[in-house]
């Protein structure tokens, strides 16, 4: 079966109604349509993190104009859908597997790359003057059984000794005195490098500070069809055609298998499901004794994050979903609230105002790609597992030092690899049910 998450014949579909479009503030200003034909040396087709953080860093690094190419609104996919946690993080590649492959100075490596993603991200926000309600540095890890406090223990031993990662281990007396209280956290690591943000204030940020350095931004402007002609790349819109020497793929999950045979069959959209409360009333945070708005994570493999918004709502989101039908959305919605309140009783009944979902990347191997192929003028970064927030900007300054040929920062070995195709792509949702009862089955015990 064929994934085409973007229909190329209904552009400009508005935001979905997430508690973040809802409160971002003013749409970005003068995005219109590709009209016409035009000639452009890099088109990059998306626009979120990832395709706003190369025109950005294009721009602002090295001088050089893009052209964005966004099939609906500026963040509408799932950088606009997210739970906006920028954290560390690598795809869902065993740190272990990466030592065996790598080694441990490679290994070390990659992960640095993932601390340097992070951190990119809080320096935006302070250089280009992006007010995205940024939480203060750190981010939970919470045991959701009793059993998995050792996983946590073995964690914070294993980061430490083998990538220098910072941590402490917090019981679940201090977890409860001085975080929050719940059913399901029996302990946890609070690490010190990782905070939360607004997602679309922040996606909506990289796009002005892009247009301030030259970026010129197309929403409502799907790649509909794409074809070669000598060294320019030809890429039609309902409107024109843009023709172009370099082409960034930048849609991650909301990347069709139709737009170009080197993504075919290669990635794996999978579902994940947020919902907003209410803010809390003064009883309620006392009985939970929530204190901190830091973002808060499991240890499942399906894994459920939560946090605080300034606003005093919870968000609270979780992993998997096959389908996103109507049906289906009103399904995940249910199932969300009863879930929070299986954790939180106190909140049983609570009333939660928004409700929305988004596609995250998988790729075969569960690792992030950024790379080029035909002759070098087509280049992509996407999979990053849930980890985009921070690794999708990263993966933007990536792609610019590559577009402007420019050696001095090059994505780590993991990075680099070749995007795989899945074996039997056409059997990738069978694939998925399978996985999701094995992780569900896991993730009781």
């Amino acid at each position: 079966m064929a994934i085409n998450i973007i229909d190329p014949n209904a552009p400009g579909q508005g935001h979905v109604d997430s508690y973040w479009a809802a409160t971002a503030g003013p749409e970005i200003a003068d995005a219109a349509p590709v009209a016409g034909d035009m000639e452009v040396d890099v088109a990059i087709v998306g626009g979120g993190y990832t395709g706003l953080s190369t025109a950005l860093h294009l721009g602002r690094k090295f001088g050089l104009t893009s052209h964005v190419l966004e099939a609906n609104r500026i963040g509408w996919g799932c950088s606009g859908r997210n739970g906006g946690f920028a954290t560390l993080g690598i795809g869902k590649t065993s740190m272990a597997g990466w030592i065996k492959r790598w080694g441990e100075a490679e290994a070390r490596r990659i992960f640095d790359q993932s601390g340097d993603a992070v951190r990119l991200v809080r320096r935006l926000l302070s250089e280009e003057a992006i007010d995205a309600d940024a939480t203060p540095d750190g981010n939970l890890e919470l045991a959701h059984l009793p059993n998995r406090v050792k996983h946590l223990e073995h964690d914070q031993r294993f980061l430490e000794s083998k990538f220098g990662v910072k941590s402490r281990l917090i019981d679940k007396a201090e977890l409860e005195s001085k975080y929050l209280i719940s059913r399901e956290a029996h302990g946890a690591l609070l690490f010190e490098t990782g905070f939360a943000l607004h997602a679309m204030k922040y996606v909506r940020g990289l796009a002005r500070a892009a247009q301030r350095f030259g970026a010129v931004l197309h929403d409502s402007s799907p790649v509909q069809s794409w074809a070669r002609d000598g060294k320019h790349h030809v890429l039609t819109t309902p409107r024109g055609k843009v023709r172009a020497r370099q082409v960034v793929i930048a849609g991650n999950g909301y990347t069709g298998d139709r737009l170009h045979p080197a993504i075919d069959g290669r990635l794996l959209p999978a579902l994940s499901n947020i919902v907003v409360t209410r803010p809390l009333t003064d009883a309620e945070r006392k009985a939970l004794n929530w204190t901190t708005t830091l973002p808060i994570s499991d240890t499942r493999n399906l894994l459920f994050y939560y946090r605080q918004l300034p606003d005093r709502r919870i968000l609270f989101g979780a992993r998997g979903g096959i389908e996103d039908t109507a049906d289906s959305r009103a399904t995940h919605r249910v199932w969300l609230e009863r879930r929070l309140t299986d954790m939180f009783p106190i909140l049983k009944g609570i009333e939660t105002t928004h409700f929305w979902n988004g596609w995250v990347c998988v790729p075969f191997d569960k690792s992030p790609h950024v790379n080029s192929i035909e002759d070098g003028s087509v280049h992509y970064a996407l999979g990053y597992v849930g980890t985009g927030v921070a690794l999708a900007t990263y993966c933007g300054l990536l792609l610019a030092h590559r577009l402007a040929g420019d050696d001095s920062l090059k994505p780590s070995p993991l990075l680099a690899q070749p995007l795989p195709r899945f074996p039997f792509p056409a059997l990738r949702r069978t694939y998925q049910r399978a996985m999701y009862a094995y992780f569900e089955l896991q993730d009781r015990h």
